[in-house]
């Protein structure tokens, strides 16, 4: 059909230039040839302009882990993994399923964040790319449990993914998610060469999720309490006790569903409580982000009075870096 329109576009235009003169004829051959452009679906042009599914095969890695190492504070485990996983998905030309990625732990530790980075290095950073990353807020667009059979979360997906395949899908507050609604989407994320003549294995699927985050503050505390370093965890260990948990626990999306009895979710990805020298880290880069000189005094003030938990040790930020950027503004 392009190759058809095409055709017809450069039989038609020398039949309506004769009658011009070369400046009018210039004037119009430019003119015909950005429309061409802008009409393409795929054009450069259209692409530098507006929106469209131009998704980058490869990602510049080098790009995108320095953003997670300057960026995010205490996730070396998550950084790990994400890097890791969306190596492999890149390296293949067409894989085989799509990339699931299950990101735990408790609130502020970056899950929200790192998903934002991912969207941000697989688009153009000079035009708007929201069309092609979706966000679901369980809260916001599931939130009765006996409206299950209203929620058309097969054909948003299948319908998103046939304008770009590599879309981006990310489901927030998934511990809140009525249980059952997630497998909906279960034969979107299996092994599939299409299914109905759509092919589903450029698509990325990021799950947030705090259920999982009180096991994995466990480990950690225990770690520290034993005088080992949090970089010693075990990750294998650490993805397979979350498996678990989560699908036991009945404040998950995930509670007996059969994502995780198929083995669907490709990583189950750990966020590590944050400690009082990563909310440090968390406050001086809001500072920095609000215009604000460092002021390490307060700096200290404001890390030490979110390091809470557990009560006896205070090692922990039971809401990670979450209120920073208020409590900064409230400072000032």
């Amino acid at each position: 059909m392009k190759l058809l329109n095409a055709g017809v576009f450069f039989i038609l235009v020398p039949t309506l230039t004769p009658a011009l003169d070369p400046l009018s004829t210039s004037v119009f051959m430019g003119s015909a040839a950005v429309a061409w452009q802008l009409l393409s679906s795929q054009s450069w042009l259209k692409c530098s302009l507006l929106e469209c599914c131009n998704m980058k095969d490869t990602l510049n890695f080098s790009v995108i882990k320095m953003d997670l190492d300057r960026k995010v504070f205490g996730q070396h485990l998550a950084i790990q993994i994400v890097l890791r996983a969306l190596s492999a998905n890149m390296r293949s030309k067409r894989p085989r399923k799509p990339l699931v990625m299950s990101f735990h732990g408790w609130t502020g530790t970056g899950k929200s964040f790192v998903s934002s980075i991912i969207a941000e290095n697989l688009y153009r950073l000079n035009i708007p790319r929201w069309k092609f990353v979706h966000h679901f807020s369980t809260v916001l667009h599931f939130p009765h449990l006996s409206h299950i059979h209203l929620y058309k979360l097969q054909n948003w997906i299948r319908g998103n993914v046939s304008a770009c395949p590599r879309s981006l899908f990310i489901f927030a507050e998934m511990d809140q998610m009525p249980h059952g609604l997630i497998d909906s989407i279960m034969p979107f994320l299996g092994y599939h060469e299409e299914i109905d003549g759509v092919y589903y294995g450029k698509a990325i699927f990021i799950f947030l999720n705090n259920a999982g985050g009180d096991k994995i503050t466990e480990i950690a505390l225990d770690y520290w309490r034993s005088l080992k370093r949090r970089e010693d965890i075990p990750v294998k260990k650490l993805q397979s006790l979350l498996s678990e948990e989560i699908f036991r626990n009945r404040n998950s999306g995930f509670f007996h569903s059969q994502l995780i009895q198929k083995n669907l979710i490709d990583y189950f990805i750990p966020f590590l409580p944050l400690e009082y020298k990563h909310v440090r880290r968390c406050v001086r880069e809001e500072l920095r982000v609000q215009g604000h000189p460092e002021d390490e005094d307060l700096i200290a003030e404001i890390a030490l009075a979110m390091t809470d938990y557990p009560s006896e040790e205070r090692l922990y930020s039971s809401k990670g870096c979450k209120t920073v950027a208020s409590r900064v503004t409230l400072s000032i």
